[in-house]
């Protein structure tokens, strides 16, 4: 396990590099001029110029792709031409929001997934299987915007049990303002996740391994835990690290419809504002937690196999 947990790290690199690279290329090949969006109507020649040589924007694309690398090396990540501050205090204060949605929205998605597939796959071709079939099927055809603001009219605004948006001050408001948000992301990513494991949970109950351990006179509890949930959760491990890039692109959306102050909501205003080096440093946040994901989704899949 340490020999493949090192060789995992070391493929790590080239990703990681080949991802900095593109998202420093894609922030200069996009139309635009950031001094010119910064300073609007006062845009003059000379200002725009002026803003260029403060910005290291009349170096050579080379120049500045060494200074981005080795910005990020040594931590020094610049300052944000529209937040004014600090990216590296930037980032300190959104991050933590952002994998704490995160990581909710993936525990909402795996309880509801596991017991519904579970349900679905003992009662396959039945009343239970066939409801648990519809509702997936339509879900899954739900946009994230949509459900979010599904949420939020009827929970938060004629319920009133839940805030409208905003990130509260103590932390029972944090949690308690993430609810709606993760439910928005789990829901988008539960019907893959319930579809993957209802046909590896039928696999496995049709396999002769369940038929011995009945033969044996074992309890139906111990079976399905031990026998058919930890045999079948395998291909629903896989899926679920392959679907976490719907958690960090759900967070880009979910967070400016509920307004939280995170990773998602920051990088949509750094990329309205062309605010170059915070959107450089998101992309390349967000690459590193789904890279690192991945990493953990091979290590538990080796694991439970």
């Amino acid at each position: 396990m340490v020999r493949y947990l090192l060789k995992r790290l070391l493929l790590l690199i080239p990703v990681i590099f080949g991802v900095v690279t593109v998202a420093f290329l894609l922030m200069h090949v996009t139309p635009g001029d950031p001094a010119v969006a910064y300073l609007g109507d006062r845009a003059t020649p000379k200002a725009v110029a002026a803003l260029h040589h403060q910005w290291g924007l009349d170096k050579s694309l080379i120049q500045q792709y060494f200074s981005f690398i080795g910005g990020l090396l040594t931590g020094n990540l610049g300052d944000s031409l529209y937040f004014k501050t600090s990216i590296t205090d930037l980032l300190a204060q959104r991050i933590p929001l952002t994998l704490g949605l995160m990581i909710f929205a993936a525990v909402i998605a795996l309880a509801v997934s596991v017991p519904l597939a579970m349900l679905a796959a003992t009662h396959e071709n039945r009343i239970a299987d066939w409801i648990v079939r519809i509702l997936n099927a339509a879900a899954q055809g739900m946009p994230q915007f949509w459900i979010g603001t599904m949420l939020i009219i009827n929970l938060a605004v004629n319920a009133g049990l839940f805030p409208v948006g905003g990130y509260g001050n103590t932390l029972v408001e944090h949690f308690w303002s993430l609810i709606l948000p993760a439910a928005t992301v789990a829901l988008s990513l539960t019907p893959t996740l319930i579809k993957s494991l209802r046909s590896s949970l039928i696999d496995a109950l049709d396999s002769q391994y369940v038929e011995f351990a009945q033969a044996k006179g074992l309890k139906i509890k111990n079976i399905l835990i031990q026998y058919v949930l930890r045999n079948g959760c395998i291909s629903g491990i896989s899926v679920f690290g392959i679907n976490v890039g719907a958690l960090a692109g759900g967070s880009l959306v979910v967070e400016n419809v509920f307004a939280l102050p995170g990773m998602g909501s920051t990088m949509m205003k750094a990329i309205l504002t062309r605010d170059y080096p915070v959107v450089q440093v998101c992309a390349v946040v967000f690459a590193i937690i789904v890279v690192l994901v991945y990493l953990l989704t091979d290590i538990a899949y080796s694991v439970v196999d």
